[in-house]
């Protein structure tokens, strides 16, 4: 299969990559080798084979999943091992975080909550 440069344009705005015409060129013949060569498995004669989703044959244990009174606890017992507590409930800080990227100066960076929350417009 020979991909067009309109489809290597596309797959590199999809990866968000930017790239010369050379790039497009030598990615065009590199991309349209490996689908011919992924293109060999259709020769391949797989009537008489059953679908495979693992062949280790291991199997995933699960337990029932319940409990019992003596494997809880109470509120009171699990509070009282806590350092901090506020109305009936543990007290923490904040575990947020944003994983968006923000460009900044030409480089990436990955924002905080406290960032995030403390940022002024």
């Amino acid at each position: 299969m020979n991909l067009t440069k309109k489809q290597v344009k596309h797959i590199a705005k999809l990866a968000k990559l930017k790239l010369s015409n050379g790039e497009i060129e030598k990615f065009r013949e590199q991309l349209s080798s490996i689908l011919e060569y992924a293109g060999l498995l259709e020769e391949v004669d797989t009537k008489n084979v059953e679908p495979t989703a693992q062949t280790t044959g291991l199997k995933n244990v699960y337990r029932e999943d319940k409990s019992s009174k003596e494997q809880c606890l109470t509120q009171k017992e699990v509070l009282g091992n806590v350092p901090e507590r506020k109305n009936g409930f543990i007290k923490t800080n904040a575990a947020l975080w944003d994983f968006s990227v923000t460009r900044k100066n030409s480089k990436s960076e990955i924002r905080s909550s406290k960032q995030i929350l403390n940022h002024k417009s």
